[in-house]
């Protein structure tokens, strides 16, 4: 499922239905969302860098990542860490250079739990994230310094969520 796909109806979750639709609508993080603020210029500017969104649970992550990746007109591809494999994270790059090459739309991949990527994934990742094939958003409760190795955590900005 994309990360723009929800369910729909009466069996999406609470949280899912109260999603803010936009960034005016999302509540808390204004260290990083207020005016001015180089994370609300990224937006504005419809220009985003791959990024690590390192907080608490319940801290608005994945709807950040929602919102960022709708303010771009980016093509979004969504996994999560715990189910993915190397496999995968290639299926996702053939997908991101054949819509650069027929929409010229950049790809944004969001992986929820990053940090439960092994070295071997995310050593899958570092090249692509490097030539710009793909942005990579990653969210994780863990400190991504611990967690994620550094040749890609160097190419990556850490965006540090507050507990709401």
């Amino acid at each position: 499922m994309s990360i723009k796909e929800e369910i729909a109806g009466p069996y999406q979750p609470l949280a899912a239905r109260m999603r803010p639709r936009n960034i005016n609508e999302f509540i808390g993080q204004k260290h990083l969302l207020g005016a001015g603020k180089p994370l609300r210029r990224a937006i504005e500017n419809k220009v985003l860098h791959s990024m690590i969104l390192w907080g608490p649970p319940g801290s608005g992550k994945t709807t950040l990542a929602k919102l960022l990746a709708a303010s771009v007109n980016a093509h979004v591809e969504s996994i999560s860490a715990v189910l993915a494999g190397v496999k995968d994270i290639r299926d996702i790059v053939t997908r991101a250079k054949g819509v650069r090459e027929t929409k010229n739309q950049p790809t944004i991949i969001f992986v929820d739990e990053v940090h439960r990527f092994n070295k071997a994934q995310q050593d899958v990742l570092l090249p692509y994230v490097e030539n710009g094939t793909i942005i990579l958003i990653g969210a994780t409760t863990e400190n991504p310094f611990f967690e994620i190795n550094q040749p890609l955590l160097s190419r990556m900005k850490v965006i540090r969520l507050e507990r709401l």
